[in-house]
C-alpha cells in the first residue's frame, strides 16, 4: 500500500513543470511531515542521434546535467515555500525501452508514493495518439494512490 505522506513530483525544464512546482509548493509547505521526491525521466535518444555521431554516454551526460538544473530549481521553489530540505529527494531515470509513463509508474511503485503529481501539457490529439499522454496514463492506472494533474495557467 502506498504511503500517503510521500509525494512524487514529475519535473522537467518546461514552464508547465515550473507551474506545477509552484502549485505544490503552496500546499506542501504547510504539510510538515510530507516527504517530496522530484523525479526527472528522460527518453531514449532520437533515432538520428547516433547517425549524427552521438554516443549514449554523451547523451546521458547531457540529460543528467539537465536533471541537476531541474532539481536545483525545484529544491529552491519548495524550500522557499517551507518544505524542509531534508524532506526532499531526487530521482533521475532513463526510460530505456519504456515510455515515460511506464517508468514513472515503476518509480511510484518502488517508492510506494501515495501521491503522484504531474503537469498537464497541452498536446494535440495527434501527439497524444502517437506518444500517449502521461496524465491520461496516470489517471487510468491510479490504483491505491492519488494523482494530481496540474493544468496550465492559460
Amino acid at each position: 500500500m502506498a504511503e500517503r505522506e510521500k509525494l512524487l513530483i514529475a519535473v522537467d525544464e518546461t514552464e508547465t513543470s515550473a507551474h506545477t512546482l509552484q502549485y505544490v509548493a503552496q500546499i506542501a509547505g504547510c504539510m510538515g511531515m510530507m516527504t517530496v521526491c522530484l523525479l526527472h525521466i528522460y527518453p531514449e535518444p532520437p533515432p538520428d542521434y547516433y547517425i549524427q555521431g552521438g554516443t549514449l554516454t554523451a547523451y546521458k551526460e547531457i540529460q543528467n546535467a539537465k536533471a541537476e538544473r531541474v532539481f536545483s530549481n525545484g529544491m529552491e521553489i519548495l524550500t522557499k515555500a517551507g518544505v524542509q530540505k531534508e524532506r526532499i529527494t531526487t530521482v533521475n531515470r532513463f526510460a530505456e525501452g519504456k515510455t515515460i509513463s511506464e517508468e514513472l509508474l515503476e518509480v511510484r511503485s518502488e517508492g510506494e508514493f501515495g501521491t503522484v503529481v504531474v503537469g498537464k501539457r497541452g498536446v494535440s490529439r495527434t501527439e497524444e495518439f502517437l506518444f500517449g499522454s502521461i496524465s491520461n496514463a496516470l489517471a487510468q492506472h491510479s490504483v491505491n494512490f492519488t494523482t494530481w494533474i496540474v493544468g496550465n495557467e492559460n
